[in-house]
């Protein structure tokens, strides 16, 4: 089978990480280029990769190579111009999480990606750990009944310590576009993405000046379901702490350690299951699962998660969540 050819736009700690190790050991994906304005960084790793062509300039790449999609792990403000200027070259891409700083700069990535069919996948690695595909089966299945609310939280240490990470202008905003997005969009995943009623939420600035460091939330939803959500760099942020809660009719399921209870005849059974995920690689397996998905769906094999039109209504869901802490008032949609 002739192999997927794939250019690498960023080379930071997610690529470092995530992409090159992960794509490099897939027997069906080609690395053919990367670019990167650190000239040492793109050096090392071009031969630690073996990866035949480098630029410094995003551009460049676009224009000398004959690669089917590019991966784009460069600061949240480069997301819209690079998104755009890969689509235009008739590359499919994948974008790592936020897919832009607002509303505006996503919409124009995905009405471009419609016009030109192709392919704009945002990087939400949540959705793709094992437990919480488990989960999602399950709510599926109608084993635990309509899921009418979540609480969920997430603590850990900021993503970045890069000066950009801390500027509204170019991040988007604080916490909230870090680990917010990425944990209401599995929220709302198990949800199955319904229509969005209010939004009430509470931003602090404990330990930072630009953007928030801490929020909490309550999102009310059109079919009556709602979610309750506590994110932040500063409360018990020494490891990390990603908890979530979906409750049923007939049932509970938690993840993070994956627990889950069913109510039958009266009883409340566990119904967890009877070998345990791996937690321990988890951050790690989450990201396999969702590059494998990324290329599967460009050859055809599966359909895409995580697309540019979810991320619609991820962004829209976030303004109305930044406009209701900065009023201080319920927002209503």
């Amino acid at each position: 089978m002739e192999k997927l050819k794939l250019g690498i736009i960023g080379l930071g700690g997610i690529s470092q990480v995530v992409h090159l190790p992960i794509f490099s050991k897939l027997k069906n994906v080609s690395i053919e280029a990367v670019a990167e304005i650190n000239k040492n960084r793109l050096l090392a790793l071009g031969e630690k990769f073996n990866i035949p062509k480098r630029f410094t300039d995003y551009t460049e790449l676009l224009k000398e190579t004959n690669i089917d999609a590019v991966i784009i792990a460069t600061p949240t403000s480069t997301h819209h111009e690079i998104s755009i200027a890969a689509l235009k070259a008739g590359k499919h891409i994948f974008v790592e999480k936020p897919i832009a700083r607002n509303f505006q700069e996503a919409k124009a990535i995905n009405d471009l990606a419609e016009k030109n069919k192709l392919l704009a996948f945002v990087g939400m690695n949540l959705r793709f750990r094992p437990d919480a595909m488990l989960i999602k089966s399950l709510i599926n299945s109608g084993e635990l009944g309509n899921i009418f609310y979540i609480r969920c939280n997430w603590y850990r240490k900021q993503s970045s310590s890069e000066k950009w990470f801390m500027r509204k202008d170019q991040s988007g905003g604080g916490v909230l576009i870090d680990l917010g997005v990425a944990l209401l969009d599995l929220a709302t995943w198990f949800l199955d993405f319904p229509d969005l009623d209010s939004v009430t939420v509470k931003t602090f600035n404990l330990n930072t000046k630009g953007v928030e460091d801490s929020a909490v939330g309550f999102i009310k939803f059109k079919n009556q379901s709602v979610i309750s959500f506590e994110v932040s760099w500063s409360l018990d942020s020494d490891e990390d702490s990603l908890r979530l809660r979906a409750f049923g009719k007939n049932g509970t399921a938690h993840l993070n350690p994956i627990r889950v209870y069913k109510r039958l005849q009266g009883e409340i059974v566990d119904y967890s299951p009877t070998s345990s995920v791996n937690t321990k690689n988890m951050y790690k397996k989450s990201y396999e699962n969702e590059l494998k998905h990324f290329i599967g769906a460009i050859i055809g094999n599966n359909p895409v998660q995580s697309s540019s039109k979810d991320a619609l209504r991820r962004m829209q869901m976030l303004e109305a969540i930044y406009k209701s802490a900065e009023e201080n008032r319920e927002i209503k949609l």
